[in-house]
C-alpha cells in the first residue's frame, strides 16, 4: 500500500469537538479503543487534545492500492517533527520563518479492521514540550472549586443553623427555670410578710386571747 506523503493541515484543538466533551472529562486514548470512524476517532483525539492543552495535526495514512481508501491514520501533536528549510536554488535567501515543530512524538494511530471498525494501534502519550493549560480545564478546575466552596458554606451554615436551634431551647429551658424559681421566691416572700405581720400583731396586742 502507498504512503500518503500529503500531511494535513494544522488543526486547532477546539475545532469540531462533540458538544458532549464540553461537559465532562474525556478518557486517555488506549491500544484496542475503537470507533466507528476515522472522522469520529479525529474528534476524538480533537476533544483529548484540547483538554490536555496541545493542538492536534492530521497527519500521514495509509491508502489501499485498490481502490485507494484510507486504511490507517496517524494525528500527531502539531510540534512533530522538524521544519526543514526548502532549498531556493538560484533564488534569493529569504528570511527564515519561525517554527513550531519541536519534535514531539505524541500521537494516536488508527486502523482499520475487517468489521469496519477503527481501533487504536499505537497512543504515545509523552510530550517533549510544556503542555498550556486548556480553557476547558481551567474552567473545569474552577467549577470544581466554587462546588467545594459551596458545599463547605453550605456545611458551616447547616452547623450554625444547628447551634442557634440549641440556643433557642437553652434560652427556653433557661426562662422556664427563671419563672419557676420567681413562683417558688414569690410563695416564700409572702410567707415571711404573713410571718412578719402576725409577729407584729402579737406585739401590739399582746393579751389578745383570740
Amino acid at each position: 500500500m502507498d504512503l500518503d506523503t500529503e500531511v494535513g493541515s494544522v488543526q486547532s484543538s477546539a475545532e469540531k469537538i462533540p458538544t458532549t466533551c464540553e461537559d465532562r472529562s474525556i478518557s486517555e486514548p488506549y491500544v484496542g479503543m475503537e470507533f466507528d470512524s476515522e472522522e469520529a476517532a479525529r474528534e476524538f483525539y480533537s476533544g483529548y487534545a484540547r483538554q490536555e492543552g496541545f493542538i492536534v495535526r492530521l497527519d500521514r495514512c495509509h491508502r489501499s492500492e485498490t481502490d485507494n481508501r484510507i486504511l490507517s491514520r496517524r494525528f500527531s501533536c502539531n510540534k512533530q517533527g522538524f521544519y526543514v528549510r526548502p532549498r531556493n536554488g538560484t533564488k534569493p535567501v529569504q528570511r527564515p520563518r519561525v517554527s513550531i515543530r519541536e519534535g514531539c512524538e505524541a500521537m494516536m494511530l488508527v486502523k482499520v479492521n475487517n468489521h469496519g471498525k477503527w481501533v487504536v494501534t499505537k497512543f504515545v502519550k509523552e510530550h517533549c514540550h510544556p503542555l498550556q493549560v486548556s480553557a476547558y480545564a481551567t474552567d473545569r478546575t474552577l467549577l470544581e472549586s466554587k462546588d467545594f466552596k459551596i458545599q463547605l458554606l453550605t456545611r458551616e451554615l447547616q452547623r450554625h443553623d444547628k447551634l442557634c436551634q440549641l440556643y433557642r431551647q437553652l434560652l427556653l429551658s433557661l426562662l422556664e427555670s427563671v419563672e419557676e424559681q420567681t413562683e417558688v421566691l414569690s410563695g416564700k416572700l409572702e410567707l415571711v410578710v404573713n410571718n412578719v405581720k402576725q409577729l407584729e400583731n402579737d406585739v401590739e396586742n399582746p393579751l389578745d386571747t383570740r
